[in-house]
């Protein structure tokens, strides 16, 4: 049996890339500690398992020496003020695969005559905070009172994705990597992104963060597409960053979600602190930490009393069970935007595409899972 020459430095990276112990790979690798060393070698089989389970292209494995991986969008994610260096293979390849989407999706609307879109690069850094959140609110058609109406967090959650369709924003909600339920993304490793295009803006949310703090982050990602730059985030209401663009996006998001003027007038200063965090949140539908940074912009909570307030909700929240998955058409409309799902489907069936490309692109294989997405989505079959 032909075996393969692979450094075992190569192998090792891979594993420690992808965040794999030995241990967890034992049962389908048992000599994997050999490979490692160089006192054993795989098959071409065995080698092309161990990529796929690791999640790194095989041809990586060839090198001497591991590439260096950097993400392709400017990186604004920080620990203690500090950049990050090294990204997952789940953020790496979810960056990838949504860049793909848009250019597709980018082809597909300039051969049907589609123009720029005039809000991508309408804001300046550093423009008046409320003048800024005010016109975003203003393209988007954002309603405070009818959001306030709303019953729950992901029904103003989807009702704010829906408007950033409208206005032409491909944004992407997922908690996994493309459809693989088994790699699931890490909210604490990054919350969001935007790649900015002037005809095809894309903003992915990770959708394993909670409702409310996924307002904030689509919030966040927008004020960057008006900014006209593409960005990779773990924005936090709580957080005044260092970088000067996080800062900006940050304020103008919390302005877009709570104007400081409407949140003063309905504050209640002397009522319970988590009592009013609760009422706060719902009224507004965002997160309570979205609260908490409102009431120490408005002055009414500030210093060791806003921190402690802040550690204790965070742990709190952290505590919280998560979510069910819901109906999976639906799903796969938020995962991959339902513009973007709308436009791959009309293509399609308009023989413009393949359904090869389509199933690609859509992250599914079978034609009865397409035949009811289109149905979902409104497009005749």
């Amino acid at each position: 049996m032909t075996r393969v020459a692979i450094e075992g430095a190569m192998l090792r990276w891979a594993r420690e890339r992808a965040g794999r112990t030995r241990e967890s790979l034992a049962s389908k690798f048992a000599p994997l500690a050999d490979w490692e060393t160089g006192e054993a070698r795989p098959t071409l089989k065995q080698l092309e398992a161990y990529a796929k389970a690791v999640h790194v292209p095989i041809g990586y494995l060839f090198l001497r020496e591991p590439p260096e991986e950097i993400v392709p969008i400017p990186d604004f994610r920080t620990v203690a003020d500090q950049p990050l260096r090294r990204a997952s293979p789940d953020l790496l390849d979810t960056v990838y695969l949504c860049q793909q989407r848009q250019e597709w999706y980018r082809d597909d609307a300039r051969q049907a005559g589609a123009q720029p879109l005039p809000f991508v690069g309408s804001l300046a850094l550093g423009a008046d905070v409320v003048r800024s959140a005010a016109s975003i609110r203003t393209a988007l058609g954002v309603d405070l009172e009818a959001q306030r109406r709303l019953p729950t967090w992901t029904d103003a959650l989807r009702a704010f994705i829906e408007k950033a369709d409208a206005l032409g924003v491909l944004v992407m909600v997922s908690g996994v990597v493309g459809s693989n339920n088994r790699r699931a993304l890490d909210p604490s490793e990054f919350r969001g992104f935007a790649l900015a295009d002037p005809v095809a803006p894309l903003v992915f949310i990770n959708g394993a963060d909670s409702k409310a703090a996924q307002m904030f982050t689509l919030a966040h990602e927008l004020a960057h597409l008006w900014l006209g730059e593409s960005a990779l985030s773990d924005a936090q209401a709580s957080e005044a960053p260092a970088q000067a663009v996080e800062r900006w996006c940050n304020q103008v998001a919390a302005e877009l979600l709570v104007p400081l003027a409407v949140f003063t007038a309905e504050q209640d200063t002397g009522a319970d602190l988590q009592e009013e965090l609760n009422r706060l949140a719902r009224r507004f539908k965002v997160s309570t930490l979205v609260i908490l940074r409102r009431m120490h912009d408005a002055g009414s909570l500030r210093g060791e009393a806003y921190w402690h307030a802040y550690n204790a909700e965070l742990e709190r929240l952290l505590e919280l069970p998560g979510g069910s998955g819901g109906n999976f058409y639906l799903t796969l409309g938020a995962r991959v935007s339902k513009r973007f799902a709308r436009a791959v489907v009309s293509s399609t069936l308009e023989g413009r595409s393949s359904f090869t490309e389509a199933f690609r692109l859509l992250g599914f294989r079978k034609i009865d899972t397409f035949r009811q997405l289109s149905t979902s989505l409104g497009v005749a079959f």
